[in-house]
């Protein structure tokens, strides 16, 4: 099976650059896409850069350039619940888009596109179990997700309050492009800083905390 794999940023992109794998390069717009293979299967990765233009953009290229059937992510997140602890391991089953309103003009609830019946894109139900089977410990969560660093303990708990344990800058954008191009799509996440932290946290963790959501990923492919 062809996969894309979308990365948001380079020190992310490192845990499978230094994967081990054999893998070749080459350059597309402007980006580098590594091709590789694991557990038989051919894998397409992008690093897109940070927040939902560009990784819609990345998105997009890898499903109709390389013809990828399934895009999967992974990555570091914030968390909004103060329980929630550097390097806690989730696999997304849905995501607000909370910087998405056309409700003032049309009739849907804020941050709700008009395909879905509720604020939140789903991912992929067949994926997540596959994943939960792989790793048995990783949670299921709801994500929060803007083209912004979310680091303010207010904006924390208001994206809490919309019925969200993290937050990223991507995942909305990924799921919403496999959906409307009809694929599925899988993203493990790993917090790299907690509720009480912000970018200093990340600075700190995101080099680990990318590796371990990492190897979710790759026990996902090899079973």
């Amino acid at each position: 099976m062809r996969y894309g794999m979308l990365i948001a940023v380079e020190r992310e992109l490192k845990a499978f650059l230094e994967s081990g794998e054999d893998m070749r390069e080459e350059q597309v717009c402007g980006r580098t896409v590594y091709r590789s293979r694991i557990g038989g299967h051919e894998i397409f990765a992008l690093c897109s850069g940070c927040g939902e233009i560009d990784a819609a953009a990345g998105t997009q290229l890898l499903i109709v350039k390389y013809g990828c059937e399934a895009m999967l992510n992974f990555g570091v997140t914030g968390a909004l619940d103060p329980s929630l602890k550097v390097e806690d391991l989730f696999v997304v089953r849905k995501v607000r888009h909370y910087e998405f309103d056309t409700s003032p003009v049309d009739d849907v609830m804020p941050n709700q596109y008009a395909e879905f019946p509720d604020p939140f894109i789903p991912l992929d139900g067949a994926l997540i179990r596959k994943a939960k089977a792989a790793v048995p410990e990783i949670r299921e969560t709801v994500a929060a997700s803007g083209s912004r660093f979310v680091a303010d303990r207010a904006e924390k708990i208001r994206l809490r309050e919309l019925g969200c344990q993290i937050c990223d800058m991507e995942i909305a954008a990924i799921a919403r492009v496999c959906w409307m191009c009809g694929i599925p799509c899988l993203s493990i996440k790993c917090i790299s800083d907690t509720f009480e932290g912000g970018a200093g946290d990340f600075q700190t963790n995101v080099a680990r905390s990318a590796r371990a959501a990492f190897r979710v990923l790759r026990a996902v492919l090899e079973n």
